[in-house]
């Protein structure tokens, strides 16, 4: 039983490292870290880190979120192999650049009721590579 709750205290804790940290809050004109700019195995933006702890960018492999895969361009909500919430569903949002760009700054702002907990990317160099990426999943 202690492995279990050991197990669980430590998914939860790495759940909540993704929730962003004092590192991202840099003023917008500060210039990228060097780790915001590399790319990790597979060709991921390093800032897509946060995101995968949730998301799987691999088809119809859905997380604690959905599957990004091929979610560019597509409605908010859509991913028929998850449960959204009815703020998801009926935001009536489309997935592209500009309202990736403010749903990545503070999602549970953008789409209140969400169930994305997620803090936000205040960094626009991070969110524009993780945009970059997501555009690339086809």
């Amino acid at each position: 039983m202690r492995l279990l709750n050991a197990t669980a205290a430590a998914a939860f804790a790495l759940t909540l490292s993704a929730c962003g940290s004092p590192a991202e809050d840099k003023p917008a004109d500060a210039a990228p870290s060097a780790t915001a700019t590399l790319a990790n195995a597979g060709g991921k933006p390093a800032a897509f880190g946060q995101c995968a702890v949730c998301h799987s960018v691999e088809p119809g492999k859905n997380g604690v979120g959905p599957s990004l895969a091929g979610v560019f361009g597509t409605k908010a909500g859509a991913v028929a192999s998850y449960s959204y919430t009815d703020a998801n569903k009926n935001s009536g949002l489309t997935w592209d650049e500009a309202t990736l760009d403010t749903y990545l700054t503070n999602p549970m702002k953008m789409v209140p009721g969400t169930k994305m907990t997620f803090a936000g990317m205040p960094d626009p160099a991070k969110r524009k590579e993780v945009i970059d990426y997501l555009k690339s999943l086809k």
